[in-house]
């Protein structure tokens, strides 16, 4: 899991790094809400929590108007790079790293095209909808773009997403405040699976990319390992659950029938 920091974008604390375990969103006696550690004092409104799983954001029972890009929540959320908690007027900004280009190399055309990586929309206008990378697709106002983002603000041509073989690179076309990616406004940059792009308006996007094969290991049989014979013998004398069930389960309804039988026999009558 990559490294993440909490920012505050009205500047209430510093940036805090996203620390392994818990921490509490609180709000002070003055009204200011920040990360804290005390558990006495403070009003608990939320927490991070992160394990292996990821980043989780857990509401505070009794606690409203906790929202996650701009959605409630009100008990759990799984949380990425990029995305914005607001507790209480406050907006908590995850930030996450991301691999930015000072001198962008020209477009390329891409031979072996991969229906399955996309950009998929996670909010605003687009959310639900997926875009295929077997072409560049162009960000912007224009309506001849292939993502249309129709804000005032927005330039005509703002960016462009483009596959150079196995990477994807975020094209900056000249807009003029750049595109948030995992929190944080770049020009050009190289992107990841999982990186989440933000447009003006709250028009958000992740990248989803399939994982390699030859990267993961042969578990189904017929893979590498198929023909040892301890581990074929472990898998084939393990004995299902199940099937060690049925023996006394009807051992006892023979035992069960043969009570009932000898009191219907020599019963008291």
């Amino acid at each position: 899991m990559r490294t993440l920091q909490v920012h505050f974008s009205n500047r209430q604390q510093p940036d805090q790094p996203l620390k392994w375990g818990v921490q509490r969103i609180v709000r002070h006696a003055s009204g200011q809400v920040g990360l804290g550690d005390d558990r006495v004092g403070p009003l608990l409104l939320a927490q991070f929590c992160v394990d292996e799983r990821g980043v989780w954001l857990q509401v505070a029972n009794g606690i409203r108007g906790i929202h996650v890009n701009g959605r409630p929540v009100r008990r759990m959320a799984l949380l990425r790079a990029g995305d914005a908690v607001y507790a209480e007027g406050a907006e908590l900004l995850l930030q996450g790293s991301s691999e930015q280009v000072a001198h962008p190399p020209p477009p390329q055309e891409t031979a072996d095209e991969d229906m399955r990586l996309l950009l998929r929309g996670v909010g605003g206008r687009y959310h639900g909808r997926c875009f295929t990378l077997d072409r560049a697709r162009t960000i912007g106002a224009d309506p001849h773009s292939d993502i249309v983002i129709d804000e005032p603000a927005f330039a005509g041509q703002h960016a462009q997403v483009e596959r150079h073989g196995e990477r994807v690179l975020l094209r900056d076309l000249g807009s003029a405040d750049g595109t948030r990616v995992n929190g944080m406004t770049v020009r050009h940059c190289w992107l990841q699976a999982g990186d989440q792009l933000v447009f003006e308006g709250g028009h958000r996007f992740v990248l989803e990319i399939p994982l390699d094969p030859r990267g993961m290991p042969e578990a189904l049989p017929g893979g590498e390992g198929a023909d040892d014979p301890e581990s074929e013998e472990s898998v084939t004398h393990i004995p299902a659950r199940g099937s060690r069930r049925w023996p006394w389960l009807l051992l006892t309804a023979v035992l069960l029938g043969a009570g009932i039988s000898a009191l219907l026999l020599f019963g008291v009558r």
